[in-house]
């Protein structure tokens, strides 16, 4: 596993020039290990989409007037403001916040990393398991972080498929490390809720560079490790 091999080119970055973080908000506060988001709830932003969801129970037929629904648009706003908090947060420099110089060279693996996402088809709700592994090249990054930086991704409106490939690509790029793999595991509500309405489907994607793709002892461990 530990035979060496060329290291890969850094992956695009999922923040670049072309996306940039919104003005004026920070990725990470003080604490190495806490996420702030100063913009959350912010004022000006929940009134608008109070409005429009408002707008929307309107459109389904509802009375946005009875007591039931008369602060379902606020609500609705600060929980659509928490569940797209990823567009806010930076994930690779939330990753640099935790680089260590160690001479591991061994693989590194967080499996079993709880994941809440929102398709970005039909808003709603896809959930399941991130399993992250890396193999350092001189560089480690603290475990706490490959968390974090699902949770970045995953804190959008997504598609299983990207959403994969961007937790690879920022821990590449941060750690340039010999090897990065990814495996997610998720129930799509719009599968089941609706369409199809399959409610055992389960839907795997991979995403894999370096050491995971060039060796197939490496990748085949990772594999093994990942299963229940």
């Amino acid at each position: 596993m530990k035979s060496k091999s060329m290291k890969q080119e850094k992956m695009p970055s999922a923040i670049s020039e072309s996306n940039p973080l919104p003005s004026g908000r920070g990725s990470c506060c003080d604490d190495d290990d806490c996420v702030a988001d100063r913009a959350q709830n912010d004022p000006a932003i929940i009134d608008s989409l109070s409005g429009a969801i408002s707008g929307l129970l309107e459109g389904i037929g509802e009375d946005q007037f009875r007591e039931g629904l008369l602060k379902t648009p606020e609500r609705v706003a600060r929980s659509l403001r928490f569940l797209t908090k990823g567009y806010r947060q930076n994930p690779e420099e939330l990753l640099k916040k935790a680089v260590f110089t160690e001479s591991y060279d061994e693989m590194v693996l967080v499996r079993d990393i709880d994941l809440f996402s929102m398709c970005e088809h039909h808003l709603l709700p896809f959930f399941g398991k991130a399993h992250v592994a890396y193999i350092p090249d001189g560089k480690i990054v603290g475990l706490s972080k490959l968390a974090r930086v699902v949770d970045v991704f995953a804190r959008r409106l997504q598609v299983q498929e990207r959403l994969t490939q961007q937790i690879r690509d920022a821990i590449q790029n941060v750690l340039n490390p010999r090897g990065v793999a990814v495996v997610i595991e998720a129930r799509h509500l719009c599968m089941v809720m609706r369409g199809v309405e399959k409610i055992n489907s389960i839907t795997t994607t991979s995403a894999m560079s370096g050491q995971f793709i060039t060796s197939e002892s490496t990748r085949g461990e990772f594999l093994r490790l990942i299963k229940p």
